[in-house]
C-alpha cells in the first residue's frame, strides 16, 4: 500500500467548481476583502517560511483564473498574464524542496493552468482569438463559439526489475550522476501496461510482463500525469536507444537504499518531489519479485 507522500499532491484548496459555473458568485469572490492572489515572479513561487505567499487582489482589471477556496470559504486566485513558462531555474528548484506538503500541489495546479493559458490564445478549430471563461478554467473562441479546457499529458514512469535489481536510465540533460526511472508519453491507442512496456523495449531494448501500478502524480512542467509502476523484465541484456538514453544500468535494492539514505552510490537519485524518487523508495522498500 502508497503511504509516502508524493510531490505535488494533497492540496488543501476546494477547487470552487461550482463558483466556475456561478458568473454572480464568481464576482462576489472577487469582491471578497478575504480574497487572495498567489504571488509568482514569472513562474516562481515567492513563499513566506515553508508556505506560499499571497496578497490582495489586483483592482486593475487583470484576467484572474479561480485555484479555490480554504477551509474558512476564502477564494484564492492567479492572474492570467499570457507568460509562457521556461523550465526550472534554481529559484523554483529550490522552493519545490521548501515548500510544506500540499503547498507545492497549489503551485503546480496554478503553474499548469496558467502556462496552459499562454499556449492556447488561439482556437485550433478556426484559429480566432480566445478569451478565459469558467473563472479561468476553460477559453472560448470568439469567432467559432468553440470551447477549450486545460489537456493533461499521461506519461507512464517505470521501474523494470530483474533478479532484484532496477532498471534506470540516464538522459544527456540529467544533472551529472544523475540516473531516473525511464519514463514517455502515452500513445493514442495504447493502455498503460502497453506504453510501459513499448518504452521500455524502446528505450532499453528488454522486454518485460507483470506491470503493475504503483502510483501517480501531476507534473507541472508543463502538464502531465506521471502514472508510476513497475514491470518484470524477462531478461538484462540492455539495447540502448541513444537517441533517448545516454546510458542505462541496473542497481540493487542495497545500493538505491544507500542513495536514498544519502550515501554514495553508482548514481544521483532524482529529486524528492519527482515521483520516480517514490517509486525507487517504494522498490526498495519491497520484497524481491519472483523470477
Amino acid at each position: 500500500m502508497m503511504t509516502k507522500m508524493i510531490g505535488f499532491t494533497g492540496g488543501t484548496l476546494d477547487r470552487g467548481d461550482a463558483l466556475r459555473h456561478d458568473a454572480i458568485g464568481l464576482a462576489a469572490a472577487k469582491a471578497d476583502p478575504r480574497a487572495r492572489l498567489l504571488v509568482l515572479d514569472g513562474y516562481t513561487p515567492a513563499y513566506d517560511g515553508d508556505r506560499l505567499a499571497w496578497t490582495a487582489l489586483p483592482q486593475d482589471g487583470s484576467e484572474l483564473a479561480l485555484l479555490g477556496l480554504d477551509r474558512d470559504g476564502v477564494p484564492h486566485f492567479a492572474t492570467i498574464t499570457g507568460e509562457r513558462a521556461k523550465g526550472r531555474s534554481f529559484d523554483l528548484i529550490a522552493a519545490l524542496h521548501d515548500l510544506a506538503p500540499g503547498e507545492a500541489a497549489t503551485y503546480a495546479g496554478a503553474r499548469s493552468l496558467l502556462d496552459w493559458h499562454a499556449r492556447h490564445g488561439f482556437c485550433a478549430n478556426c484559429g480566432s482569438a480566445t478569451a478565459p471563461f469558467r473563472a479561468g478554467w476553460g477559453r472560448a473562441c470568439s469567432a467559432c463559439g468553440t470551447e477549450h479546457f486545460p489537456r493533461v499529458d499521461p506519461v507512464v514512469i517505470m521501474i523494470a526489475e530483474h533478479d532484484g535489481r532496477a532498471l534506470l536510465g540516464r538522459q544527456p540533460a540529467f544533472p551529472p550522476g544523475r540516473y531516473s526511472a525511464l519514463a514517455g508519453f502515452l500513445e493514442p491507442g495504447e493502455s498503460v501496461e502497453e506504453a510501459v512496456a513499448r518504452e521500455i523495449g524502446e528505450e532499453a531494448g528488454i522486454a518485460v510482463t507483470d506491470v503493475r501500478y504503483v502510483a501517480s502524480q501531476p507534473w507541472p512542467f508543463p502538464s502531465s500525469l506521471m502514472i508510476a509502476c513497475t514491470a518484470r523484465a524477462l531478461d538484462d541484456r540492455i539495447t540502448l536507444d541513444t537517441n533517448e538514453l545516454e546510458d542505462a544500468i541496473w542497481v540493487s535494492r542495497d545500493e538505491v537504499r544507500a542513495v536514498l539514505a544519502g550515501e554514495k552510490g553508482p548514481f544521483r537519485a532524482p529529486p524528492a518531489y519527482a515521483i520516480a524518487h517514490t517509486l525507487l523508495s517504494v522498490w526498495a522498500d519491497a520484497t524481491s519479485a519472483k523470477p
